[in-house]
């Protein structure tokens, strides 16, 4: 039976399994998936034409409704550039102190990849959404009128004339729905809870509660974002609550391509470059999947490159953390 794995080094056994204790580099892990990051790449630039090039619809402002977009204007507690420090290259970075101390280039490989997709992925969509829905920001008013001085159409319709000052902060004026901030941020940092959840084993049910707070850390973080987001007047709670919701279904989705779930008490945290994909679905954790691996055992395609007469939950969690992966 073909679980779907492939030795990244070309060496398939006759079923396509990978060893755990064969030696990957970086670039053949990138080779392996270059149609994942060619993908990535593309909707990059997908992304840029949709933030710098569409403009938003303008949706109907008229003269009853600017009462509620007058909000003062105030500078941006959290910039943007922060919130791609705190999602992106935070991650990144305790992504790479977890490989030097553990060695384990495919988990390093499979983290990143993860987190890029879920990012990429959470931007296209936000700006995609904000582009069509044209939801004035509260603080519309000063964005439309600068000097104060509102202007309207002679017509029943009585409907806003803009006459910005600056040509970015009325493009950006329509973009209240949702927030690009909040969903970046529960992309990455939600991202980075769940591969903690899995790396400290939260549901081990050994009762450790110490590890909920780290794992949850993250994610208080993203929220506190989406706070100052209301506090600053660029949005209201609905486009948070979207935004949010929107990055953390968008994180886990991408985790799960690459990991187990994090309810997996014998794999949860290990990426599945280490074993077959059927040991893992349909629930099967730690000796629930003894009868599918013994009948392996003593085979020349046996998966994880476990031999002998029993499966071992332990010895490719254990490869992992000696580096043989």
């Amino acid at each position: 039976m073909d679980y779907g794995r492939h030795d990244v080094n070309g060496a398939n056994g006759a079923h396509g399994f990978e060893t755990s204790t064969q030696k990957v580099g970086l670039f053949a892990l990138i080779k392996h998936h270059l149609r994942d990051w060619l993908w990535i790449g593309v909707m990059i630039v997908l992304e840029l034409i949709m933030y710098f090039i569409i403009p938003p619809f303008h949706r109907f402002v008229n003269e009853p409704m600017i009462a509620d977009l007058m909000y003062p204007r105030k500078p941006e507690t959290v910039p943007t550039w922060t919130v791609g420090v705190v999602a992106v290259v935070l991650p990144f970075f305790i992504f790479v102190a977890y490989f030097i101390k553990n060695r384990s280039i495919r988990d390093f490989h499979s983290a990143f990849l993860g987190l890029a997709t879920a990012i990429v992925i959470t931007a296209l969509f936000t700006d995609s959404i904000k582009n069509l829905v044209g939801m004035p920001r509260p603080d519309f008013f000063h964005r439309c009128f600068p000097d104060g001085v509102a202007v309207y159409t002679n017509d029943s319709e009585r409907q806003v004339i803009c006459h910005p000052g600056d040509a970015r902060a009325f493009r950006d004026a329509y973009k209240s729905f949702p927030s690009g901030h909040v969903s970046w941020a529960f992309a990455g940092l939600g991202y980075l809870s769940l591969y903690f959840a899995g790396k400290f084993s939260l549901f081990d049910r050994r009762g450790y509660t110490s590890r909920v707070f780290w794992v949850l850390l993250p994610t208080l973080a993203a929220g506190l974002i989406g706070v100052t987001r209301v506090n600053d007047y660029q949005h209201r709670w609905v486009d948070i609550i979207a935004a949010g919701l929107l990055g953390l279904l968008i994180a886990y989705i991408c985790y799960r391509q690459l990991y187990p779930s994090i309810y997996a008490r014998e794999w949860a945290g290990y990426p599945y470059e280490y074993a077959p994909q059927g040991i893992l679905s349909h629930g099967l954790h730690g000796p629930r999947a003894l009868p599918m691996m013994n009948s392996y055992a003593n085979s020349s395609v046996a998966p994880l490159g476990l031999g002998g007469n029993a499966y071992d939950p332990r010895r490719v969690p254990n490869d992992v953390e000696t580096g043989r992966g």
